[in-house]
């Protein structure tokens, strides 16, 4: 059996992840930097645990490859955020060590990050894929799928339905983006990355469950992925984002405001208090909507919605079967996103999705 490891295995996401992959006959190594954390949770489901941090490189490097306890990981799961901050330390680790590597981030500049490791990571014949959650693989899977009906699309959208609430560490990086975003929003047009005014074109979309809701263009990852996946030039990211009831009046500050570092560390602070994430019954219950849609300059589009399970769930399940698709040899060396690696398909392996190509009946009705 292939031999990984899951860093940031106690964290909300992280532990859903130890439970799907040991659901699936895994046994992975667990790490973290908190000892009194990794105890427990090692002990529950009878892993092995390792405790280290990320900002000492050489050090790292050696925990990764954990050569003198067990043969060197084959793979690296990395669920431990900001990442912003921890993820390149450990992309270093893995092309040092020889061990692949994939992660659950949301964040744009992170996707940048990685693709800059493509080159090197094929040399080692290595596979890096960054957003194997709910951010990206269901809207990558859905950009590739709609381009690939309309060959020279020049537009994207999707629209996404949001998480029912945020996790501690979803807010956190929702605080920690918000610094990027005192300029507005982003899309990108061209190719490249603009910023727009936040509210500037608010719209409404119909979902396959019936229900038109208005969203935001807000920055995604597939910004930089499905830009990747697909080539096309001009991409927005539509949807509803949940502000936990405790972080109100930090979303409600000025957004520069939240930029002064003291003030954003409070907000975290009151995060790690107040904010749990969904309850078992609603990620067991909830559901995921995505529309894509791929235009032409001539005026003729593609189309498709999507139903999916509840995203931290979708996380845990997705990301699970990447790695094992990746340890399997199954995907290409170097940076590909989930769709590159793996087709637009890939999402319809997850039990409890759906893919339209029109709205049902019974649902077109009021739509917008």
């Amino acid at each position: 059996m292939a031999n990984w490891l899951i860093y940031g295995a106690y964290g909300y996401t992280g532990k859903l992840v130890v439970e799907e992959a040991v659901k699936r006959g895994h046994k992975p190594m667990l790490a973290g930097r908190n000892r009194a954390k990794l105890a427990p949770l090692a002990e529950k489901f009878g892993l092995e645990w390792r405790a280290f941090g990320l900002d000492d490189g050489a050090a790292l490097a050696t925990a990764v490859t954990d050569a003198t306890a067990v043969p060197p990981f084959d793979l690296i799961f990395h669920a431990a955020g900001p990442f912003s901050r921890t993820s390149d330390p450990m992309l270093q680790a893995c092309l040092k060590s020889g061990a692949h590597y994939v992660d659950i981030t949301g964040e744009i500049a992170v996707f940048e990050n990685t693709f800059r490791y493509d080159a090197k990571a094929r040399d080692a014949g290595l596979t890096f894929i960054s957003g194997v959650g709910f951010d990206v693989v269901p809207t990558d899977c859905m950009a590739r799928y709609v381009a690939d009906q309309l060959p020279g699309a020049t537009e994207l959208e999707l629209s996404i339905t949001a998480l029912g609430s945020a996790s501690a560490g979803t807010t956190n990086t929702m605080l920690e983006s918000m610094t990027a975003l005192k300029k507005g929003s982003i899309v990108r047009r061209h190719g490249r990355y603009q910023h727009i005014p936040i509210n500037a074109t608010r719209k409404k979309v119909m979902f396959s469950d019936g229900r038109a809701r208005t969203l935001t263009p807000l920055p995604w990852g597939d910004l930089a992925t499905a830009y990747r996946t697909t080539g096309i030039p001009n991409i927005t990211t539509n949807m509803q984002l949940p502000i936990p009831p405790g972080m109100v009046p930090f979303f409600g500050l000025n957004r520069a405001l939240m930029s002064i570092a003291p003030i954003r560390k409070l907000a975290q602070a009151l995060v790690a208090r107040q904010v749990q994430g969904p309850d078992d019954h609603t990620r067991q219950t909830a559901k995921s909507y995505i529309y894509a849609r791929a235009a032409d300059e001539a005026g003729n589009f593609a189309e498709a919605w999507l139903e999916t399970i509840e995203g931290y769930r979708l996380t845990a399940v997705a990301g699970v079967r990447i790695a094992e698709k990746i340890m399997a040899g199954e995907a290409p060396a170097g940076t590909p996103t989930p769709a590159l690696a793996f087709g637009p398909d890939f999402i319809l392996e997850i039990e409890g999705t759906k893919r339209f190509d029109a709205l049902p009946d019974d649902k077109v009705m009021g739509r917008h």
